[in-house]
């Protein structure tokens, strides 16, 4: 008799934080609907093995630090904090209202976030201050960023990836959520990226490149970050914008969008047809 296959719970994770990815979506202002989608599986392997944290205890002196640079993600960020304890799951139905803690991108006021943020191009900066001062105080925990490829465009970026570089934080970790789109369309249309490793290499960093959907490969990148000592990390993770549903999937105008209830429900369906098994 053969036994049923098991199922990963990261992937079976990142599945239901695409499910309320979309209904934060179906809300009446919508949301950044494809970036969140994105870096589902980055952020439920963080979420769910990597970052030590406390729901319990938010502001835990040794805690890993965490920061989303590409604040428009904030609804991946708010599924994964639910999904992980710093909020009640339900609170998710409250996303862009008024009076309530879940806005548009991420602010101080809700447990588990270190910063707000949303304007491009400083969260590493700020992470990369986080762990100069987390080394400086003699502080184990460790600074994740996650940076959108669009806001590599950013010369306040390559300043804070000189500066980690310099200051050979090796507590510093950056993931890039590569998915080759922005707003106004390709990446590479715009300003070049490539090659993105060797660009980091350059100033000091330690870099690897990996499939971003691939959990079993992430979970791998990240087990025992830092890898190099005196190095910073920085995980350039290719993605597909609007991964897990296909209406979405690889499409710039899935950039921001409010779901109708038609769109909710085909969104939802294709979503459906990609529930791990």
């Amino acid at each position: 008799m053969s036994s049923a296959p098991i199922v990963d719970e990261t992937t079976v994770l990142a599945h239901r934080m695409r499910e309320h990815i979309l209904r934060m979506g179906a809300t009446e202002h919508g949301t950044h609907v494809g970036g969140s989608l994105s870096c589902a599986d980055v952020l439920a392997v963080l979420y769910g093995e990597v970052l030590r944290v406390r729901p319990d205890e938010p502001d835990w002196p040794e805690r890993d630090r965490f920061v989303l640079s590409k604040g428009h993600a904030g609804a991946a960020l708010y599924a994964a904090l639910a999904e992980r304890g710093f909020l009640p799951v339900d609170e998710l139905e409250t996303y862009g209202r008024r009076g309530g803690r879940l806005a548009g991108h991420p602010l101080r006021r809700l447990p588990g976030v270190e910063f707000p943020t949303g304007s491009l191009g400083h969260g590493l900066s700020l992470a990369a201050g986080v762990a100069l001062a987390l080394r400086r105080t003699g502080r184990t925990g460790r600074a994740f960023v996650l940076l959108g490829d669009g806001e590599l465009q950013e010369g306040s970026v390559w300043e804070a990836a000189m500066a980690a570089g310099h200051h050979r934080l090796d507590n510093l970790i950056a993931v890039v959520d590569r998915n080759g789109l922005q707003i106004t369309g390709g990446t590479e249309e715009c300003i070049t990226l490539e090659p993105l490793a060797d660009r980091w290499r350059t100033f000091g960093w330690h870099a690897v490149e990996v499939d971003g959907h691939d959990v079993a490969a992430l979970r791998e990148v990240f087990a025992g970050v830092p890898r190099q000592v005196g190095r910073p990390t920085v995980v350039i993770a290719r993605t597909v914008k609007g991964r897990g549903v296909p209406l979405f999937e690889g499409k710039k105008k899935s950039h921001s969008v409010q779901l109708t209830p038609r769109l909710y429900q085909r969104a939802a369906a294709g979503l459906k047809t990609r529930r791990p098994q």
